[in-house]
């Protein structure tokens, strides 16, 4: 696909930027400080993943990412948790484990036509755990949305979707976004077009790693993906000091706040983290790590994200099905 929109439009946003800004000065000494955690994509091999080795994975893969959007409580409510054999995993591994669980003992996940006639009893038991997973009506709406447009497009397999991509990771993600209102992650400002495609592009990226490049999961053209662009990822690049909040959005953010789902702050923090991923992945380079890719830094930038130093000050909060 020659035109792969998400890159440029996230560099117009971050040049036009009034509440985000982006201190390039930051970044090689972030490489140069944290660089040595950056590892290899893990296997998808993970005890709350399903695996067999087979197109069956390719689409319970679909249906993770469907749903992989939205994991925090609001105030005062639990974290919500699934427990898969003596132990407790939340968030996108609790979703996970929920559905490897749910698939394991029969129930037809990867059906397109079970997908279509969901109904919210079948996902309150699929998903259920401890506490509640968030926007549970949307994510019901999502899978039923996925089952009929299979059923209306694609002979009622997501695998005739990925056939049709030929090889092409931007190309797959791409019309997921044109033909699933779910994963049209895209939106306007000052009347020009924003693109981030976030689950659209982990799809291609998950089905690249869980096959290891071969098969369902080989692309030609997973270097063209970008940072995925969610909540994490800007918490990490506020404490590395390559992002920063004008003060009225820092305040918001600290206060724990909600921010309005296609407001210009909100998509000015994902555009800038589009665009800092591709700093350092810039900077990666200079120093010798030619290998790396945007989905490489987005990953060791989730991981930083899971200790301490980088969990000091809250990530922004947006209640949104797309991230």
């Amino acid at each position: 696909m020659s035109d792969f929109p998400v890159l440029a439009s996230a560099q117009r946003v971050a040049a036009r930027a009034r509440f985000v800004t982006l201190n390039e000065e930051a970044v090689t000494p972030a490489v140069q400080t944290w660089g040595h955690l950056l590892r290899q994509l893990p296997s998808w091999k993970e005890p709350y993943h399903f695996w067999d080795g087979t197109e069956e994975t390719a689409r319970w893969i679909f249906v993770l990412d469907v749903l992989n959007h939205c994991f925090w409580p609001d105030p005062h409510e639990p974290l919500w948790e699934v427990d898969l054999e003596g132990t407790l995993y939340s968030g996108y591994c609790g979703l996970a484990a929920a559905l490897k669980k749910a698939y394991v003992r029969g129930v037809p996940l990867t059906q397109a036509w079970y997908l279509r006639t969901l109904t919210l009893e079948d996902l309150e038991s699929i998903l259920a755990g401890r506490g509640r997973i968030p926007l549970l009506a949307a994510r019901l709406e999502n899978l039923q949305e996925a089952g009929r447009v299979l059923m209306e497009k694609w002979g009622g397999d997501v695998m005739n979707l990925i056939r049709w991509a030929d090889g092409s990771a931007c190309r797959l993600a791409a019309r997921l976004a044109q033909d699933f209102s779910s994963f049209r992650d895209q939106c306007s400002l000052d009347a020009q077009p924003v693109y981030f495609w976030k689950r659209a592009q982990i799809f291609a990226a998950d089905l690249h790693g869980a096959f290891e490049g071969q098969g369902p999961g080989r692309f030609v053209d997973v270097d063209r993906l970008t940072a995925f662009a969610d909540y994490k990822l800007p918490q990490v690049l506020r404490e590395l000091e390559i992002l920063a909040y004008h003060r009225d959005l820092e305040e918001r953010i600290d206060a724990r706040s909600v921010l309005s789902s296609g407001s210009r702050e909100e998509i000015e923090i994902r555009a800038v983290t589009i665009v800092a991923v591709e700093k350092l992945k810039k900077a990666f380079h200079e120093v010798g790590s030619s290998h790396v890719r945007s989905v490489h830094v987005d990953h060791w930038l989730w991981s930083l994200g899971q200790m301490a130093p980088f969990r000091r000050r809250p990530y922004h909060r947006c209640r949104t099905i797309f991230y």
